[in-house]
């Protein structure tokens, strides 16, 4: 089965089939020859768990197409499967430290899982649940995962990938298990995840954020299929760290720049630097909810204050960057590498941990919670949610897990619950240096790097074209391109030139973890809901680039503006203003100054540029831009060759068109200033010169002034601009509000105690402490 050997870790919600029969362990828990007495709740957490899996039976049209596809992907692999003393597929070869365990257990996961299933072309087969059962004695026997492994590679597939695959398996068929097959199964999840608050490779490691989450939730699942009472209490006080004091507890909220877990802007850190609300952030949710509905009602049931938190952090860390159901590329990190894993595909696993809170919330929350669901659901007319895809859709395989999120789904549909309007929304999350910028029609956000937070993460051979994602990439929305970033994006972009970004033509640096760059001015200031300006002090990860770079947010458009742009490496130095995937063959007319523009061409003193379907540019200086149209092909392999993760050799063509400013070599104090107007027409481009105007555009400060007076403006060093100055860096906006005139500030560099801001001769000293890049106002 070529093709079907890649899955994500998509699982706990979306998973495979549904079983519609309920577990009866509670006798076979009595009638076993463990000592450990049996948990009262033990029987009603499998249950629950086997929902999370094989759904609740609820029939559709959509259900009934979900299963067809589940039934040939499952079909295939059990056709496939040897059960003797071999591997159990040809191309999975079995062995110790094999990169191909966690494929072992997923494909015999799919298989479980259709058999579970009521209706699925494998359901309630004992021929098949003979091999079933015969394939995990084969991978526990053969120490392909037994008490008797030891952890070879990656620490994540022994502690966390493969008991949670495991734990889906046993749940589908513990009915057809004793309790002394249950245990033996379990010995090595016991061993291995022993303790859901520590690294089990190097106990010094305290587990924080998603790894802990899923540690807690094995600890929970497997003590319930023990009957551990003790187990399963000590995984649900690990969501909380309980015996850690709470300091790494996944809902609490960090005061501070970096660090693993949720921060009190609404930020979300994995692996200290990286933000990660679009993967980590969704893993450890969809392991709250799936705790929260397995315990409900019983005496491990988590508590009343760790449930609201829990219902709180969707809007306030998750929500803001989602367009369309999926997630934004510059909070997914390393997975958008993932073919696996594109932005629609971890957007459905949030929708699905959503709905499955809303199924335990009650009153307001519901519907909040249940909005929110509803508008992703509706919006998401690209990768439908209710529909499993083909296989090749998302190729390397279709969401496998989507039964019981499409149920679930529906049932929450069936209220008539009514989804969140769109509201125009600026925001910026300083502790994690990411800002979204919502309007009605299109949405944007920024990749941007500091001391704090790093520029891409490229580990287990994953993001391996990722060198230029957090140097300025500006990411654009489009409600004509919902799938802009899934359609192969990433294995056919020229990630050179991405759009945003001021680089170099010479060779890539070398890739690096998670590199932090030499500059902490990374940050912004919001003035209202539609405006706000953000600013970048930009060096190059060799460090022979440098540029000062800012964004300023409006509702028709973004204005970006670049100084000092220095380099000392004879490199071509180039500004990309668009590299928009038209697709496959893809069309659309592009003009210049209301000439058409064909495949290549240098375009010279161009006021506007307008991209059919796409937008408007408009060029605020004498810029030398190039247009390219070009068609490119790569794969899914070429960015990520991770063991569990790898992409397909499938060759995939699509069509760009790019549009360059030409610095030249060795540039000194170069410039460059345009603006971009999504979902602008021809004429609104044209007309949007009278929207702003450029009052400053030079290394110390960079400021717009907006049509109704409002200044934006970003400051690298103390400076003035028409009546603005300031004692130090800073990000400043300055204009007329309902109650009078009011100043905005905040500090990017993150550093100083106070920003003083000299207004017509009046001096106000702002306190930013602590602030981490939050706005503070002041009404003058």
């Amino acid at each position: 089965m070529p093709g079907f050997g890649n899955f994500d870790r998509r699982t706990a919600l979306r998973g495979g089939a549904a079983a519609a029969a309920s577990v009866a362990l509670t006798s076979a828990l009595a009638g076993t020859s463990s000592a450990q007495p049996v948990a009262s709740g033990s029987s009603s957490i499998v249950t629950g768990y086997r929902e999370l899996q094989t759904g609740i039976d609820r029939p559709s049209a959509e259900r009934t197409a979900a299963l067809a596809n589940l039934d040939r992907v499952a079909k295939a692999y059990h056709d496939s499967m040897t059960v003797g003393e071999g591997p159990l597929w040809k191309d999975l070869p079995l062995g110790p430290g094999s990169d191909f365990t966690t494929s072992m257990y997923a494909r015999l996961r799919a298989i479980a899982v259709n058999w579970g299933t009521p209706g699925g072309a494998l359901a309630g087969d004992p021929t098949v649940l003979a091999r079933i059962k015969g394939a995990l004695e084969l991978l526990y026997t053969s120490d392909q995962y037994s008490e008797k492994t030891a952890e070879i590679g990656n620490w994540y597939t022994y502690e966390i990938g493969i008991p949670l695959y495991l734990l889906h398996i046993l749940a589908t068929v513990a009915d057809e298990l004793t309790q002394d097959e249950l245990a033996k199964y379990l010995k090595p999840v016991l061993k291995f995840s022993g303790n859901p608050n520590l690294r089990t490779n190097n106990p010094s490691v305290v587990e924080t954020g998603a790894n802990r989450a899923d540690k807690s939730t094995i600890s929970v699942v497997s003590g319930a299929m023990l009957g551990d009472a003790e187990r399963i209490k000590r995984g649900v006080a690990a969501f909380t760290d309980v015996e850690g004091g709470g300091a790494a507890s996944v809902i609490a909220k960090l005061h501070r720049a970096a660090g693993d877990g949720f921060h009190t802007d609404g930020s979300f850190l994995q692996h200290d630097s990286v933000p990660y609300p679009g993967h980590y952030g969704i893993i450890l949710l969809t392991a709250v909810a799936s705790a929260i509905h397995v315990t409900k009602g019983t005496e491990f049931e988590l508590p009343a204050d760790v449930r609201d938190a829990a219902y709180a952090l969707v809007a306030d860390t998750f929500a803001p960057f989602v367009y369309a159901g999926a997630l934004m590329e510059p909070v997914r990190g390393r997975f958008l590498s993932r073919q696996g894993e594109s932005a629609h595909d971890i957007g459905h696993q949030l929708t699905g941990a959503v709905v499955l809170l809303a199924r335990s919330a009650s009153g307001k929350r519901k519907e909040e919670l249940g909005g929110l669901a509803a508008k992703w659901i509706t919006e998401d007319t690209f990768a439908p949610y209710l529909e499993i895809p083909d296989p090749e859709r998302f190729a390397p395989g279709p969401d496998l897990v989507g039964i019981p999120g499409i149920e679930f789904a529906q049932e929450l549909l069936a209220t008539k619950v009514r989804a969140t309007p769109t509201v125009a929304t600026h925001r910026v999350f300083g502790q994690q240096d990411r800002m979204v910028h919502i309007t009605e029609g299109w949405s944007a956000s920024l990749g941007v790097a500091s001391t704090r937070i790093a520029r891409y993460e490229s580990i287990n051979s994953m993001n391996l074209h990722g060198w230029y994602v957090g140097d300025g990439s500006l990411y654009l929305f489009l409600p004509k391109a919902k799938g802009h970033f899934t359609d192969a994006y990433w294995p056919t972009v020229d990630p050179l030139l991405l759009p945003g970004t001021t680089t170099k033509s010479g060779p890539t640096p070398k890739l690096e973890s998670v590199p932090l760059t030499g500059k902490d001015h990374c940050g912004g200031v919001r003035w209202d809901a539609r405006h706000g300006a953000h600013a970048l002090d930009f060096v190059s990860q060799d460090g022979t680039l440098t540029a000062k770079k800012s964004w300023f947010f409006t509702p028709s458009g973004v204005v970006c503006l670049g100084a000092g742009i220095t380099d000392s490496s004879g490199d071509r130095i180039r500004t990309t203003i668009e590299n928009r995937n038209l697709g496959e063959n893809g069309t659309g007319v592009l003009l210049a100054d209301g000439h058409l523009v064909g495949g290549s061409e240098s375009l010279r003193r161009k006021r506007w540029l307008h991209l059919e379907r796409v937008g408007g540019y408009v060029l605020l200086d004498d810029a030398e831009v190039t247009a390219l149209r070009e068609d490119r092909t790569g794969t899914w392999r070429d960015i990520d060759k991770g063991a569990n993760t790898k992409g397909t050799t499938v060759p995939y063509t699509r069509r760009y068109q790019k549009l360059v400013i030409e610095h030249g070599e060795k540039p000194s104090n170069a410039t460059y200033a345009y603006a971009v107007l999504p979902t602008a027409s021809v004429v609104q481009t044209i007309a949007s010169a009278w929207s702003w105007r450029v009052r400053s555009n030079t290394a110390t400060v960079q400021a717009v002034r907006l049509w109704d007076a409002t200044l934006l403006a970003n400051f690298f060093a103390a400076g003035s601009v028409d009546e603005v100055s300031v004692s130090g860096p800073a990000s400043v906006a300055l204009g007329r509000t309902g109650n009078g005139w009011q100043l905005a500030v905040s500090d990017p560099t993150q550093r100083q105690e106070v920003v003083r801001v000299t207004v017509r001769r009046k001096t106000f000293e702002v306190p930013v402490k602590d602030a981490f890049g939050a706005t503070q106002t002041v009404r003058i």
